[in-house]
């Protein structure tokens, strides 16, 4: 596979990554079995390698533990605990445990089970951006690709395919860095001014 070959399967596949749809969640509840089973089915095109785990037994135990996931009810998990582990299955890629604490406690304490604002309006509102940050997404990373091209034009020949994948990752993790970057620093405002007075002492 050449460069432009590999650039395409790329494009292909982030064409292929989708989110788990709102309607997609069943509308009854769930035992953590079919909790497992459901993440692994709808989120199976995240998972870099075939034997990974999208959610486990063990992880939900975890969540709850450390209060990133509201109690099940008689061992059963509501739609609603379905929009928390998606969020917290895309923020554990890049945010501590305790950072998506900070982010998602405010959520569940205002809104898990409330009528007017609930979670399924707030994970709808959130996942319509989706399409438009993708193809976002999608047209920087020609243009890296294509500037990336441009790099060690002068490198022997047996390295320089090497060197501008490189220089690739190297820009795309730039770009991760000043993102995870804003994160944190937004985080720790929340932590500071929205988080509940109480858990702050």
């Amino acid at each position: 596979m050449n460069h432009d070959e590999l650039f395409e399967n790329l494009l292909g596949y982030l064409d292929s990554l989708d989110y788990v749809r709102a309607r997609e969640i069943p509308n009854i509840d769930l035992y953590m079995d079919q909790v497992t089973t459901f993440m692994n089915e709808h989120l199976d095109k995240c998972k870099r390698h075939e034997e990974d785990k999208i959610l486990t037994k063990t992880m939900i135990n975890n969540y709850s533990k450390n209060n990133l996931l509201p109690p099940p009810v008689k061992k059963k998990y509501a739609k609603e605990h379905m929009f928390v582990l998606i969020f917290i299955y895309y923020f554990k890629s890049f945010l501590s445990i305790s950072d998506i604490c900070t982010i998602l406690k405010p959520l569940t304490d205002r809104f898990f089970g409330a009528e007017d604002c609930n979670f399924q309006s707030i994970y709808e509102e959130v996942y319509s951006y989706e399409k438009e940050l993708k193809q976002e997404f999608s047209d920087d990373l020609k243009t890296l690709y294509e500037r990336a091209k441009t790099s060690f034009v002068d490198a022997p020949e047996d390295s320089k395919d090497y060197l501008q994948l490189f220089t690739m990752i190297c820009m795309l993790g730039f770009d991760v860095y000043l993102k995870k970057q804003m994160i944190e620093r937004i985080t720790d405002y929340i932590q500071e001014n929205v988080s509940d007075p109480e858990q702050r002492k």
